[in-house]
């Protein structure tokens, strides 16, 4: 009769450890005590995914990222580039100069790209995604 509720109650203590560790205090404890910036996506996403499985641990996650501004960006970083800056690195034909695309991102975001990886894929965009970010088809 015990053991039923030694396996709810160990395997409800191992969700909440589990869900309360996604934070992003405990991944990036070097951005405790900052109080404002842009919100890291990968932390808000791991959080959501928290509140998704579990409301109150996942609550519990962003409450305490946000307390401690674990959540936050370091200062100076972003996680997207502008779409304006991404047209310097389209030449006049229209091409993507891919040596071009890496400095920019490394420049932005601190982060080298492989971009002349074999195994990446190359894809056209349409007009219509185009205009969703503001930029104007060239060719």
């Amino acid at each position: 009769m015990r053991t039923p509720y030694r396996v709810i109650g160990g395997t409800l203590a191992v969700t909440l450890l589990t869900q309360l560790s996604a934070c992003g205090t405990l991944f990036f404890p070097d951005r405790r005590g900052q109080i404002e910036g842009r919100i890291d996506p990968v932390v808000a996403a791991l959080n959501a995914v928290g509140i998704l499985f579990y409301v109150i641990p996942g609550l519990i996650a962003f409450g305490i990222d946000f307390a401690t501004g674990a959540i936050y960006l370091p200062n100076g970083q972003h996680a997207q580039v502008d779409p304006q800056e991404l047209n310097k690195a389209v030449d006049a034909e229209g091409k993507i100069d891919n040596a071009r695309l890496k400095a920019l991102i490394e420049q932005h975001t601190g982060h080298s790209l492989p971009l002349d990886d074999p195994r990446l894929s190359h894809s056209s965009a349409s007009a219509e995604q185009l205009a969703a970010y503001g930029l104007q088809p060239a060719a």
